[in-house]
């Protein structure tokens, strides 16, 4: 039976026990006294309540649930959370590592390593929610005062997107604090200085486009440390970045059987694969990036109107498709049978807790490993790989640049000429054509 001290710690929590469709979170999890008892009478019972019912209530599964308690049952019992303090995470890897010695001489543990890091984990989590850990000291940024300033000159005078910002402030934290590391100033800094900075992230891989963009990025940053008066001016002229040529390369992508093939290769009951079949036919057929797939929320569904509305971070603005049935259908499975019910709008998120949307990374893993698991033969595996897949496809079906631009969410049709350029049955037909019965 339940005494009443137990009932007060209901009542003072979430109100009375009896209340149906209310309970305390603890007396909904263990149907026995004598471990929901073990549970109240241990240390800080209301805080682990409170942060357990927070974890239930963003959509962890009822056996993650039950193992957090119990883990925290035994934070508890090792880490003195007393009074208001801050704990640092000194205290907490102390209580960690005496919880292991302890558990090792009774022979309950054998891979220590992973459980330290599960008490710390648990532990840090849990008073990072109580607001009880204690700040870390900040780490030194030598670029943060600049690159923000050179943001709010990017957003306010030059109107630039926020993907352009971000991208360009990337770059010039990466050079300051490659500056830094040597002991230089960014009002010090030389041509050459800049030159051996890119020429090092050449040798460490990168590609030319690459390097281009973090010259235009440090470029725009001198300009900016020159119109100020911080440097001269001059030192924005001479940055270069290696010489692109307009189109000198093709847009490489999966032949479309490959593509059909990727998807199918999603037609399980596997609540992964339900995920992961909506997103690929969203990259395939609407030829979206992942920025504009992990955007999606659920309001960007029109159901009544079968209206799929995407946000062009490029543009500034929302386009609108008409959403095909085996897109509809595929992302209707996902939402009634896999997404997990949660306060976040975000349209994909993660299966397992803790839950939180998905980010363009993990759209670029999950394209890649799943065409390298099919064996299917893309100079460029990844998500932007079926945007190129799409575009090629739709010229061999016959579209013109214009609709195929239109459709992709190209600002201007320069972007799109490159399609052309793998149209090779077209060409084919250009390179047949005969001018003999004209002359």
């Amino acid at each position: 039976m339940v005494d009443e001290r137990h009932i007060n710690f209901f009542r003072r929590t979430v109100g009375s026990p009896s209340s149906p469709g209310d309970p305390a979170m603890f007396e909904s999890l263990y149907r026995y006294s004598r471990v929901l008892a073990r549970h109240l009478d241990g240390p800080a019972a209301e805080e682990r309540d409170r942060y357990v019912e927070h974890c239930a209530a963003g959509g962890a599964a009822h056996e993650s649930v039950l193992h957090l308690a119990s883990e925290l049952l035994v934070v508890a019992q090792h880490l003195d959370i007393t009074g208001t303090r801050a704990i640092s995470t000194e205290e907490i890897a102390t209580a960690a590592d005496h919880w292991v010695r302890h558990q090792r001489r009774r022979g309950r543990i054998s891979a220590a390593r992973y459980s330290r890091q599960r008490f710390v984990q648990v532990a840090t989590d849990w008073l990072r929610f109580l607001g009880r850990l204690e700040a870390a000291p900040e780490t030194r940024d030598p670029g943060a005062g600049l690159a923000d300033e050179f943001a709010a000159y990017m957003r306010l005078e030059r109107g630039l997107s926020p993907h352009t910002i971000s991208n360009r402030c990337w770059h010039v934290r990466a050079f300051l604090t490659w500056l830094d590391d040597r002991h230089r100033s960014a009002d010090a800094a030389r041509l050459e200085d800049v030159d051996t900075f890119l020429a090092l992230r050449g040798a460490q891989g990168w590609c030319r486009v690459s390097i281009a963009t973090a010259a235009t990025a440090l470029r725009s940053f001198y300009a900016y440390m020159g119109a100020t008066g911080r440097c001269n001016k001059g030192l924005a002229a001479g940055i270069e970045g290696p010489r692109l040529f307009k189109h000198e390369a093709l847009p490489v992508g999966p032949r479309w059987g490959d593509v059909q093939r990727l998807v199918a290769s999603t037609d399980t009951d596997r609540p992964q694969d339900i995920r992961d079949r909506a997103i690929l036919l969203l990259l395939a057929v609407y030829g979206l990036r992942c920025s504009e797939v992990v955007a999606l929320t659920l309001d960007d569904i029109g159901w009544e109107q079968d209206i799929l509305h995407v946000t062009r971070p490029k543009q500034r603005c929302k386009q609108d498709y008409p959403l095909t049935t085996d897109v509809g259908d595929a992302i209707l499975r996902y939402v009634q049978q896999v997404r997990p019910r949660c306060a976040l709008r975000s349209l994909f998120l993660t299966i397992k807790a803790p839950l939180r949307p998905l980010v363009a990374s993990s759209l670029h893993h999950l394209v890649a490993s799943r065409m390298r698991a099919l064996g299917i033969q893309c100079p460029r595996q990844g998500s932007h790989a079926l945007r190129h897949a799409c575009a090629t496809h739709l010229v061999a079906e016959g579209l013109s640049l214009k609709q195929i631009g239109d459709h992709l969410g190209h600002r201007s049709p320069f972007a799109t000429r490159t399609c052309a350029k793998v149209d090779l049955p077209g060409l084919r037909e250009v390179a047949d054509f005969s001018l003999r019965g004209l002359l």
